[in-house]
């Protein structure tokens, strides 16, 4: 395939950089659990040499049949239940505002992980957030449309809502980075910044490298984030999508399909029965029918992963080409 031309790297000269697509290596590390309140859908992507790929989540196929939505929690085979209804409530604080963003920032005071991830927006910096909530305005009303746990690397993504419910839930989850084990998956964050203009996060990685995130599309059909590496992640999975599966009734993703390299058609398979893929170009994740948890929950689509173009054979020097070797030494 032809290279295509990219955004530049983080903190990188203002100039495009050519890409060429690649197919990445998905692993579903999924496991069976009846609490519906557990991620245990995990879905990993790697390649050595990826630098930039784009994520999509979209409303699914059924969203106009709904005539409700369902988003209630489901304590039900959950031993953390008790626990997680008698937090105290968090701390709110406006990080930033204009005519046409909102950036609110919450501090709980029992978060599972105890870790500070700086985060700047506006010319200021906020420690100890535990969750970031982007808002937009949108015929003249605020919508929440992204969120962010710095602390874990978790994100969720929703695009605009649906016209006849004017409201949609999140559903499955995304990390971007070097995925590692702290007793579930997790990107560690040294830093993140918000440009409420461009509507992109810079990210800094605990153990090194930086990334952006730029949301670059938003309606109510579509929110598109493109994602761009300053340098591969070559060893741990550079993302990964984490949801919940109980029931083909109750989930937040029950079906996968993949666009393998060389294939015909695509593979598709129910989350939990679905087969690691060697080469994948694109990775759908959603319901094709509706389930009795965050019913409105968008599908997730991973996809134009991409790394630098090879580098082009430097020119021969001037009668390099009618040069005869010596077929002795000198």
């Amino acid at each position: 395939m032809a290279a295509a031309e990219t955004a530049p790297k983080a903190d990188a000269p203002a100039e495009l950089v050519k890409t060429v697509p690649v197919g990445v290596r998905i692993e579903n590390r999924s496991e069976p659990v009846l609490c519906a309140e557990k991620d245990n859908v995990t879905l990993t992507f790697a390649h050595p040499k990826l630098t930039h790929f784009r994520i999509e989540a979209a409303h699914p196929s059924y969203i106009n049949t709904l005539q409700k939505d369902s988003f209630a929690p489901d304590w039900t085979a959950c031993d953390i239940a008790a626990e997680a209804m008698s937090e105290p409530p968090p701390e709110k604080i406006t990080l930033y505002e204009d005519v046409n963003i909102w950036v609110v920032g919450f501090r709980f005071p029992n978060f599972w992980r105890k870790r500070d991830v700086p985060f700047r927006v506006g010319g200021k910096t906020y420690d100890g957030l535990h969750l970031v909530q982007v808002w937009v305005r949108h015929d003249e009303r605020a919508e929440e449309v992204l969120v962010v746990y710095p602390t874990d690397g978790y994100w969720r993504a929703r695009p605009l809502p649906p016209r006849h419910l004017g409201w949609s839930a999140y559903g499955s989850s995304f990390m971007v980075g070097p995925i590692e084990d702290a007793g579930r998956p997790v990107v560690n964050l040294a830093s993140i910044g918000f440009d409420p203009r461009d509507r992109k996060f810079a990210l800094k990685f605990a153990g090194g490298g930086l990334a952006t995130l730029a949301m670059t599309q938003l309606d109510r059909d579509v929110q598109v984030i493109d994602v761009a590496f300053e340098e591969p992640i070559n060893g741990p999975p550079f993302a990964a999508l984490r949801s919940m599966y109980i029931t083909r009734f109750n989930n937040d993703v029950g079906e996968v399909a993949v666009l393998e390299d060389g294939a015909a058609a695509w593979r598709e398979q129910p989350v939990m029965a679905f087969g690691n893929a060697a080469s994948a170009h694109e990775l759908w994740t959603g319901r094709v029918y509706p389930s009795r948890h965050n019913t409105s929950a968008p599908d997730m689509v991973f996809r134009d992963f991409a790394a630098p173009a090879p580098a082009a054979p430097s020119p021969a020097a001037p009668g390099a080409a009618n040069a005869t070797p010596s077929a002795t030494k000198p």
